[in-house]
C-alpha cells in the first residue's frame, strides 16, 4: 500500500498533468473510432496514435489484430501496454477500456462539431469524451504519474485498450480472450465502463442480453385497394403489442442486486417500410432490447417469443421471421468479497469518501468475457451518465479523480485487501 506521503505526491502529480489529460482528450475526439457496422472505418487511427504515445513513455505495447474485411485496413486493433510491478507472483492487474465510440447522431442536436472537442465550465465536450475516453485517459495518466515519480505498482500492471465494444466485441475483448491467453485465473480485472455520479457503484453482475429483430412480410398494394394486399405494418404493430404484453406479464421476477431490480423488455429500433403515405407496406421490421435477470434462460424466452410470432402469422396470414441480434446469457457474477472488489472499494473510499456498494446492472460490459473464464472482474466509474448522448461531456474533475483511484489501486496487493 502506498504511504500517505507517496499517495499525496501521486495526487499532486496528477493535478499537474491535468492540462495534458485534457489535451489527450481533444486529440482522441479528433480520431473518431466508429465501427464499420455503424458507418465508420474502425479504430486504426486512434490505436496507432495511442500505441506511439505509450511507447514514447517507455511502456511495452503489444498489438493484437482481429481480422475484419469490412475495415479499410482489414483488421481491428487491440492494444496491451504493460508495466512491470514489484510482485514476483505473476499476477496482473488489468485495467480495460475501449477505443471505439458510437456515431454522433443528428448534427443539429450538437452545439458544436462533435469531433472537435471544446472545454466549457469544467467539462470537455465531444463524442467519446465520457464513453470511454474519460476512463482511458484517467488510467493512462495514472500510469504516467507512476512513471514520472519512478514508482512501481504492487502487481504487474496491464492496460488493455480494445476495439468493437459498442457493437458486440467480436473484434475486441471477446476475440482477444479467445485467441490469446493473456489473462490468468489469479489476475484482477477492472473495467471502467459504467458507474454513477458519486462513484459508489461497483458493478459485479449483469443481466442476460437478448436483442431481437422481427420481420413481418405481407403483400404490398395501393393504399386505396387494401383488399389487393396484406398490410405487414398492421400485423407487425399487433405483434409488437402482443410481445410487449407477454414479456411483462410472464417475466416479473425481482432481484435487489440489480438496478432496476427487474428484467427490462423494450421495443426500440423501427426500420422504414415505404417512403409514401399511399402505399400499404409489404414488409415491416422492428426490434426489441431485452435485459433479463440471470434466473431466466434465454432459450426459454426466445421460445415464448416465437410462439407469439407464430400466432400473429396465423391470425394475419403473414410470414414472421425472428432473428437474434445479440444472445448472451449472463456470466457468473463476481463475488462481492473478491480481492479486486475490496481493493477498488478501498481506493474509492480514499479518493472520494463514499461507501462503495457492489450491485448488478442491465447494461452489458466486456467484464462478462472475463467472468466466463473464471476471472473476477469489477466495472466502475464516476461519471455523469453521458454515454451516447448529444453534447456528450466528461467532467474534468472526474477524469483526474478517477486517475487517482487507479493510481491508488496500483499501490495495493490482494493480501492487503
Amino acid at each position: 500500500m502506498w504511504s500517505q506521503e507517496i499517495f499525496a505526491r501521486i495526487c499532486q502529480r496528477l493535478d499537474e498533468l491535468e492540462p495534458q489529460m485534457v489535451e489527450l482528450q481533444k486529440r482522441l475526439v479528433a480520431l473518431p473510432a466508429i465501427s464499420p457496422r455503424s458507418g465508420g472505418t474502425g479504430e486504426k487511427d486512434k490505436s496507432d496514435f495511442l500505441k506511439n504515445l505509450l511507447e514514447s513513455w517507455g511502456l511495452a505495447v503489444s498489438e493484437y489484430r482481429a481480422p475484419d474485411p469490412s475495415a479499410p485496413c482489414g483488421y481491428r486493433p487491440n492494444l496491451v501496454a504493460r508495466l512491470k510491478g514489484k510482485s514476483t507472483g505473476g499476477r496482473t492487474l488489468w485495467i480495460m477500456t475501449h477505443m471505439d465510440i458510437v456515431p454522433a447522431g443528428p448534427p443539429e442536436l450538437w452545439r458544436h462539431d462533435p469531433f472537435a472537442a471544446w472545454v466549457e465550465d469544467g467539462k470537455i465536450f465531444g463524442r467519446g469524451t465520457e464513453d470511454n475516453q474519460q476512463e482511458m485517459v484517467a488510467s493512462i495518466f495514472a500510469v504516467r504519474a507512476l512513471l514520472d515519480l519512478q514508482l512501481l505498482p504492487e502487481l504487474d500492471l496491464a492496460l488493455m485498450l480494445v476495439a468493437d465494444e459498442e457493437t458486440g466485441s467480436g473484434f475486441g475483448a471477446d476475440w482477444v480472450l479467445k485467441n490469446h491467453r493473456l489473462c490468468q485465473p489469479g489476475d484482477l480485472v477492472v473495467v471502467p465502463d459504467a458507474g454513477n455520479e458519486t462513484g459508489s457503484l461497483l458493478e459485479i453482475a449483469e443481466k442476460s442480453i437478448l436483442w431481437l429483430k422481427f420481420t413481418t412480410t405481407g403483400q404490398q398494394s395501393h393504399g386505396s385497394t387494401p383488399n389487393h394486399g396484406n398490410n405487414a405494418h398492421r400485423a407487425g404493430a399487433n405483434l409488437l403489442v402482443r410481445l410487449d404484453r407477454m414479456l411483462h406479464e410472464k417475466y416479473q421476477a425481482q432481484d435487489p442486486l440489480f438496478s432496476p431490480p427487474c428484467s427490462t423488455m423494450e421495443p426500440t429500433k423501427k426500420e422504414a417500410n415505404v417512403p409514401n403515405v399511399n402505399t400499404i407496406p409489404g414488409e415491416d421490421v422492428f426490434y426489441f432490447d431485452c435485459r433479463m435477470l440471470p434466473e431466466y434462460r434465454l432459450e426459454d424466452v426466445l421460445a415464448e417469443v416465437e410462439r407469439i410470432a407464430a400466432g400473429v402469422a396465423s391470425d394475419y396470414g403473414v410470414k414472421v421471421k425472428v432473428e437474434t441480434e445479440q444472445f448472451a446469457q449472463a456470466a457468473p457474477p463476481t463475488p462481492a468479497d473478491a480481492p479486486v472488489v475490496r481493493m477498488l472499494a478501498q481506493a474509492v473510499r480514499q479518493v472520494y469518501g463514499v461507501e462503495p456498494e457492489p450491485k448488478g446492472i442491465g447494461g452489458g460490459t466486456v467484464a462478462a468475457f472475463f467472468r466466463r473464464l473464471g476471472i473476477p472482474a469489477v466495472v466502475w466509474g464516476r461519471n455523469e451518465g453521458q454515454a451516447h448522448r448529444p453534447n456528450e461531456y466528461c467532467v474534468i474533475a472526474n477524469m483526474v479523480g478517477n486517475a487517482r483511484v487507479y493510481a491508488h489501486l496500483c499501490g495495493q496487493s490482494p493480501a492487503e485487501a
